[in-house]
């Protein structure tokens, strides 16, 4: 352990080291974290070895600060900022991930029929794809410290967008399952897999709320919040090992659960102050989550690539990117919001492995052609498309003008404009 736990320092190390560089030419350094990650994960260098993947301790890191991470989104999740566009955000939440659902199942069903592949496949594949991982996009905002309409619309975003997800996906997989008679998922899993991580994260949210309400010390307050964390992941720990029939529970979303509940509870000073003091800590939280996106990410891949990663690559840039225009456009959202918000929604690895992983445990055993076809589809296109999608949403803020400078090269650009004509 005391090897394994070495490697993984010297990894963020390094990681750190080449997000720096990366930014140096104002690309963002997620991107260098998550090209670290996969040369150095098990596929490459393997300085981060499978064993160290897999071993209790290093899950256990990783899913608490998934929790931690979840605060970037829930934090924001306060109801007093969203109230006026919480309308507008829902319908854009719906028709940019069912949209996506529908591309993709459409796109795979007309593709699969002439392929002579069972047509069901392609209802898995929609279901993989509506997914996005928040935490690059969220890293971006971090870095870039991006503000505007996009950033404001995609944080609530995040949220909204791994329930409709979860919701679909096992909605999809459970109705599979039971067409091909396959798989032990029982029903009651799709209601738990979102409700209970939301359940958590609000209960120990409400206490958390209580603690955190009266003022305190600065380094009180960041050992109170630490300690709220860990209690709320250990409860998803114990629901995840002794009470689900498979571990499947996401920890990010306990804890967006968790801080949009405390922020609720605590005044807006009060709420900027716990933050502050969290920020370091949240800073490491994102180079090992998206460490732990790349590395099990195989650059092999990329070069066995086939037709099918393209299409659903595609497939699924257009669902996002046309499903978000749609849904800005009949809430008449801000221009920027329209153009350029489903850019920034397609970055996808980390949930699309998990829902991959689902969904071949559940077809391996009665279709294994059909599991490989998913399995190398998706494990391919989340290599190719998680360097594009991390490029691609950096400029999807910077054409709307929210990075930091960027609003004010815009403006001025606009006023020459006025003054010209």
């Amino acid at each position: 352990m005391i090897l394994s736990f070495f490697r993984l320092l010297l990894t963020i190390g390094i990681a750190f080291l080449v997000g720096k560089l990366v930014s140096k030419v104002k690309l963002p350094s997620i991107l260098g974290w998550l090209i670290t990650g996969m040369v150095l994960g098990p596929h490459a260098l393997s300085l981060m070895n499978q064993p160290l993947l897999d071993a209790q301790w290093y899950q256990t890191i990783v899913h608490i600060l998934e929790c931690s991470v979840g605060l970037m989104i829930g934090t924001e999740l306060v109801w007093n900022k969203i109230k006026r566009s919480g309308k507008a955000l829902v319908i854009t939440t719906l028709t940019q991930s069912l949209g996506t659902f529908f591309v993709v199942s459409l796109v795979f069903g007309i593709v699969f029929y002439i392929s002579n592949i069972p047509i069901y496949l392609a209802f898995v594949f929609g279901g993989i794809a509506l997914a996005t991982a928040p935490a690059p996009a969220l890293s971006i905002v971090r870095e870039f410290k991006t503000t505007g309409p996009v950033t404001k619309t995609l944080i609530p975003m995040a949220a909204l967008d791994d329930i409709v997800g979860c919701i679909v996906f096992f909605t999809t997989i459970a109705i599979v399952a039971g067409s091909l008679s396959a798989g032990d998922l029982p029903a009651y899993m799709i209601a738990l897999v979102v409700l209970l991580p939301l359940l958590i994260g609000v209960v120990i949210g409400l206490a958390a709320g209580f603690v955190l309400k009266k003022e305190q010390s600065r380094s009180v307050t960041l050992i109170l919040l630490i300690a709220m964390i860990i209690i709320a992941s250990a409860v998803g720990f114990i629901f995840n090992t002794l009470v689900l029939p498979r571990p499947v529970l996401n920890f990010m979303l306990i804890g967006m659960a968790f801080s949009a509940t405390f922020s609720n509870m605590v005044s807006e000073t009060r709420l900027e102050q716990i933050m502050e003091g969290f920020n370091p800590i949240l800073g490491i939280a994102m180079i090992i989550v998206i460490l732990n996106l790349g590395a099990p990410l195989d650059y092999h891949l990329i070069l066995g690539a086939g037709l099918f990663t393209a299409i659903y690559i595609l497939a699924r840039a257009a669902g996002k990117y046309f499903g978000a225009y749609f849904g800005a456009s009949i809430t008449k959202s801000p221009e920027t919001v329209k153009k350029y918000l489903g850019l920034t929604l397609l970055p996808h690895s980390g949930v699309s492995l998990v829902f991959t992983g689902i969904a071949v445990s559940v077809l391996v055993a009665p279709a294994p052609e059909c599991a490989k076809i998913v399995q190398g589809t998706i494990a391919a296109a989340a290599v190719i498309n998680e360097i594009i999608a991390v490029i691609t949403a950096k400029k999807g803020f910077e054409w709307a003008g929210e990075l930091s400078g960027s609003a004010n090269r815009n403006h001025t650009k606009a006023s020459f404009k006025k003054e010209s004509t």
